[in-house]
């Protein structure tokens, strides 16, 4: 008796409705377990389900929102450039010291300053751990946002969504591991970069959806027709696709693009549920400040962000146009901008995901890809701050995080990282940690080396802000 290969066996059943079954169960279990021959263990339980990043683009000013400096408004205005000359990105327009033309206060249970540009978030410290003594190694914002997005300042690198993805996976089939919501009035300031896949499988990439009109663009059918018939069609094309596709091994954009259409069908009826914010109370929708001119689109994305991570998205990131937080010149009218868009939206996210239980298991990021220096962006008096690469502040809520502490520490000025500095790949090994993951075995083989989100670097867990 002649041994049917899987293959064989495969094409011999594939044409008849039971064969289409069997097809369809194996190729999940396939592509389920596939992924797994290049993962590690992880490192235990996961203290977070999924993560929601919140990028401000450009680099907000830690001296200004949430590293208060005394000595800077008692040195104002005096000379400082010679001490950081190396550290200035256009020195010919250094100027002096500039205090800060905001006031703190203290804020919640453990006494956290802020700024009274955020009065929303202030009133969510005690969720919150500050970390205030983040740096990073370029102070350019292209290659600042590659080390932060990517873990290195390369272009062409997975970004640390995808790396979540490809190590976590999905557990919502009809809906992306990794989304997008980017701002309606533009992309950032690098493009799609910061959402690549890179080096790993394609299907790892993030996902765009738009925060009105349609989520995605030709995801719709054109007309009509019963239900019966279309499932008939799609176990066809799956049955061709799948042919085609064992015919080409080693493609993995095909494979890609494959399990994208295969996607792109089960999410019809899943982004209408998930984005459709008429189905959110009036009250809900007021906290987050829909409605409001300046707060009404970032609210719709943070609100999209909660239905999106409830229904089991892994990884959500929102960005705003361009870089808001690159304030030049007009620092106090451009941060009060910064704030009014985003400050409200933002509080609310915290405090609904709270409400809901979510927070618990879902971690999230608000930062930027560098700090500002203390001196004015100009001689002679300016109003605007230069970027810094040794000092910035990131926070970090949910998912394990200890609520209501401020770890590491700047100098009297803010202008460098001194006390328990952290650096970029110390905070990527800290959100892989939370997720489950080990930074050192989370891997992709590539060229004969193990590739990493941390790259060649010898990072920590900041074990000091979790619970």
């Amino acid at each position: 008796m002649q041994t049917l290969s899987r293959r064989t066996f495969l094409e011999s059943v594939g044409g008849g409705l039971y064969g289409s079954a069997l097809l369809s169960l194996l190729q999940s279990e396939e592509s389920s377990a596939a992924p797994s021959r290049n993962r590690q263990p992880s490192v235990g339980a996961p203290r977070a389900k999924s993560v929601i990043q919140l990028f401000m683009n450009g680099g907000p000013s830690q001296m200004d929102l949430f590293d208060p400096k005394p000595e800077l408004k008692r040195q104002h205005g005096k000379p400082y450039f010679h001490k950081i000359a190396g550290e200035v990105e256009f020195p010919e327009a250094a100027g002096a010291l500039m205090r800060s033309p905001f006031r703190f206060q203290q804020h919640g249970e453990c006494g956290m300053w802020v700024s009274e540009v955020m009065p929303h978030l202030a009133q969510r410290v005690d969720d919150i751990a500050f970390i205030r003594s983040m740096h990073t190694t370029n102070l350019t914002h292209e290659l600042a946002l590659f080390k932060i997005h990517c873990g290195r300042m390369l272009p062409g690198l997975p970004s640390l969504g995808a790396w979540a993805a490809y190590g976590l996976g999905t557990e919502n089939q009809d809906l992306p591991a990794y989304i997008v919501l980017d701002d309606p009035q533009g992309l950032p300031v690098n493009g799609i970069q910061s959402w690549q896949s890179g080096f790993l499988p394609p299907e790892h990439q993030g996902t765009r959806f738009r925060a009105t009109g349609t989520p995605v663009l030709n995801l719709r059918r054109e007309f009509s027709e019963p239900d019966a018939i279309t499932q008939a069609e799609r176990a066809f094309i799956n049955e061709i696709d799948q042919r085609h596709r064992r015919q080409r091994a080693g493609q993995p954009r095909l494979a890609a693009r494959i399990a994208s259409y295969q996607l792109a069908a089960r999410m019809q009826l899943a982004t209408t549920d998930a984005l459709d914010l008429q189905q959110e109370s009036a009250h809900t929708q007021q906290l987050y400040g829909i409605g409001q001119k300046e707060s009404d689109s970032y609210g719709r994305r943070c609100l999209i962000a909660r239905r999106l991570v409830e229904r089991g998205v892994r990884f959500v990131q929102l960005y705003v146009n361009g870089q808001i937080w690159d304030n030049h010149s007009q620092l106090k009218a451009g941060l009060e901008s910064c704030c009014r868009r985003t400050d409200q939206p933002v509080a609310a996210l915290l405090h609904d995901l709270k409400r809901r239980g979510l927070l618990d298991t879902t971690l999230v990021c608000w930062g930027g890809e560098m700090g500002r220096l203390p001196i004015a962006q100009l001689a002679g008096g300016g109003d605007g701050r230069d970027h810094n690469k040794n000092a910035f502040t990131l926070w970090m809520a949910g998912g394990g995080v200890k609520g209501g502490t401020v770890h590491g520490a700047t100098d009297e000025l803010g202008f460098a990282s001194v006390e328990d500095r952290v650096s970029v790949p110390d905070w990527h090994a800290t959100i892989l940690h939370l997720l489950g993951l080990d930074h050192q075995e989370l891997v992709f083989p590539r060229n004969g080396l193990d590739e990493r989100l941390t790259g060649v670097f010898e990072p920590r867990v900041v074990h000091e802000i979790l619970a």
